[in-house]
């Protein structure tokens, strides 16, 4: 397999990224460039591969905390309730069972959509105000219903960047993602990944999951709060090992090493894949937790600094030891403040942690959390205030929200 690298110190890609032209030689090259460019003259300036000088590579990231300097950030416009099936039932809770009986395949409230689309606005242009280049994906219409050979659904959203992509030294690994109604969801994507690639970037899309009937047990017995418990302790999960799956949300990295869990989302073939993807040069580490329904370990388990990791009082780290063995600050943050009565659909309050680095001593936070606000403060962290409570609604705090697509930082290793 022919490898394009980017040239950054200590990272993964530290090879020079003319190894096409070197083994195949000018007229090969020539082909290869030509198959990116489009029949206008124009476009073919523009669309052609590169090859990026040492410092130009435009995707490079190790960790969650290093300075932040480009990224990317989902869109809550034309959002819609994915239809209620069983993987989705799986992920929520019974109140709000009914919400998505009644609004599944529709479009989310209006009027509430329309404040999250606000609300996400204002953090893009903080973002640039703390001199950070924002990204966003394209405009879809998710309203369309599609077929393949073994389901039909209708779209969802590119509201959350982290679910679906994530950077691994000079590299965007795009996740094949478990529910149907994010089936395509890459497509919103696929421009600005193609940039990357064109300017350098590796790009790897994991194997694409059928998403039939057999990855999902179609009796998966839940209900009561303890039922989930129960399950999730035995090792039970709706998602089955028939294909690999994964959300790239329920990996979240420390430079050589990458901690995962196996969640409704993310099973145990689909985590062998990555391990055996990023092998030799990092290590893939599965942790879990007492948490009824895992989903996305950045509300959970949320790393924010070399040696410093935000854990949820209410989901315990069976592995914790792990981390105070390496001489880890394992911070418990406090209770979140938000309201009863705010609709948190597709997520719970402890968004309030699922906060975004832009370095170690400056963090991207939710405006109203005041608690939190003086914990980072006896942290040494300047916050960044944002309030976000309407997108927090659609499933993702500001993590979730974003996929950091370059960080200036080297590859280390925080564990001996």
């Amino acid at each position: 397999m022919l490898r394009v690298r980017c040239l950054r110190g200590g990272s993964r890609g530290a090879e020079a990224a003319h190894l096409i032209g070197a083994m195949l030689g000018r007229a090969v090259t020539g082909w290869v460039q030509s198959a990116f460019q489009s029949s206008s003259s124009s476009a073919a300036a523009e669309d052609a591969v590169t090859e990026p000088a040492e410092h130009e590579c435009p995707v490079c990231a190790y960790n969650e905390w290093d300075p932040l300097e480009e990224v990317i950030v989902g869109r809550a416009e034309n959002a819609r309730v994915p239809p209620f099936t069983v993987e989705v039932k799986a992920n929520t809770y019974e109140k709000h069972w009914p919400f998505y009986q009644k609004y599944g395949g529709q479009t989310f409230p209006k009027d509430h959509l329309k404040k999250a689309v606000a609300e996400i606005e204002e953090m893009c242009n903080i973002l640039r105000m703390e001199g950070v280049t924002v990204q966003r994906p394209e405009l879809v219409d998710w309203s369309f219903e599609y077929k393949t050979p073994d389901f039909n659904s209708t779209g969802m959203y590119a509201a959350m960047p982290r679910d679906i992509l994530m950077v691994v030294g000079n590299e965007i690994i795009e996740a094949p993602m478990a529910w149907r109604s994010r089936f395509f969801e890459y497509r919103a994507y696929r421009p600005l990944i193609k940039e990357y690639f064109r300017k350098g970037a590796k790009w790897t899309t994991a194997p694409k999951p059928t998403m039939a009937d057999k990855l999902y047990d179609q009796d998966y017995p839940i209900r009561t709060v303890e039922d989930r418990h129960k399950l999730a302790a035995q090792g039970k999960f709706v998602t089955t090992e028939h294909e690999p799956c994964f959300d790239a949300a329920d990996f979240i990295r420390a430079g050589r090493d990458l901690f995962v869990q196996r969640s409704q989302v993310t099973n145990y073939m689909g985590i062998e894949w990555m391990r055996r993807h990023l092998a030799p040069d990092y290590k893939v580490h599965i942790i879990s937790f007492k948490d009824p329904n895992p989903m996305h370990i950045d509300a959970t388990f949320n790393i924010i600094g070399p040696g410093l990791v935000l854990s949820n009082p209410d989901r315990p780290c069976r592995q914790v030891e792990m981390f105070e063995k390496a001489g880890w600050n394992v911070v418990k943050p406090p209770t979140p403040l938000i309201p009863d009565d705010h609709p948190l659909w597709m997520s719970s309050k402890w968004l309030s942690m699922n906060v975004l680095m832009l370095d170690p001593g400056r963090v991207m936070v939710d405006a109203n959390e005041h608690t939190i606000h003086k914990m980072f403060q006896n942290l040494g962290i300047k916050t960044i205030k944002v309030n976000i409570r309407h997108a927090n609604s659609l499933g993702g705090g500001f993590h979730c929200w974003t996929t950091d697509v370059r960080r200036r930082g080297t590859l280390e290793s925080y564990f001996n």
